[in-house]
């Protein structure tokens, strides 16, 4: 790793990490590709430090600006279309399955979300594939409803490759200053868990309402 870049990333990444970001340099194009596979697959890796530093690696001339696009799309689409086919081998009746044994699930609600995903499907693979941890998770509940393979891998090329060039380039344009990206891409991932949190809170305390309600009735009917 050339001295510029480790002093840029000595003190934000280490073990794994560290490990993609020498491949990165080391090979270029397919070592960001594989980073962001692997990110794909296990969320915790961020996007938001591979992807900055594929573009200022470009700009340091260990690889084209072209290739770090490609690449990392592609790495994006492959880790998305595994993660598709786990949902899909998953399958309907096992997670239906599953959530008639979790508390506070009615199997109701899964014919809800499937509803809403024929509805609206599309849409939340595209737009998901710009959003902090929906960027995976997507693919799940896409391969368990069964979309269209075609449909899926294009939505989620369009996606990628948005989000995929906006990090890249930013990365590219801010040279030493990359590191920024991922403080504001912070941020936003911050609003997301914000907000799968308040829904969460919200739709436990509903149904605990919604079953006192139940069996206060049932007491005042006997």
């Amino acid at each position: 790793m050339s001295a510029t870049i480790l002093a840029s990333t000595e003190a934000e990444v280490g073990g794994l990490t560290g490990w993609f970001v020498d491949l990165m340099e080391s090979i270029g194009g397919p070592g960001a590709g594989l980073a962001i596979f692997v990110e794909n697959v296990f969320p915790p890796l961020p996007s938001e430090l591979f992807l900055p530093l594929a573009g200022f690696t470009a700009a340091q001339g260990k690889m084209s600006l072209l290739s770090a696009l490609v690449w990392t799309t592609l790495g994006s689409v492959l880790g998305a279309i595994l993660l598709y086919y786990i949902g899909a081998t998953i399958g309907r009746e096992r997670i239906r399955a599953i959530a008639g044994k979790l508390p506070l699930v009615n199997v109701s609600d899964l014919d809800k979300t499937e509803a809403w995903f024929a509805k609206h499907g599309t849409k939340a693979v595209f737009l998901g594939r710009m959003l902090p941890i929906f960027r995976s998770l997507i693919s799940v509940p896409a391969g368990i409803e069964r979309m269209p393979i075609v449909t899926f891998t294009v939505l989620t090329t369009l996606g990628s490759a948005i989000w995929n060039t906006a990090l890249v380039m930013a990365g590219y344009k801010l040279g030493d200053n990359w590191h920024r990206v991922e403080d504001y891409a912070g941020v936003m991932q911050k609003f997301v868990i914000a907000g799968v949190l308040i829904f969460l809170v919200w739709f436990v305390w509903t149904r605990v309402q919604r079953r006192r309600r139940s069996k206060n009735s049932g007491a005042h009917a006997r």
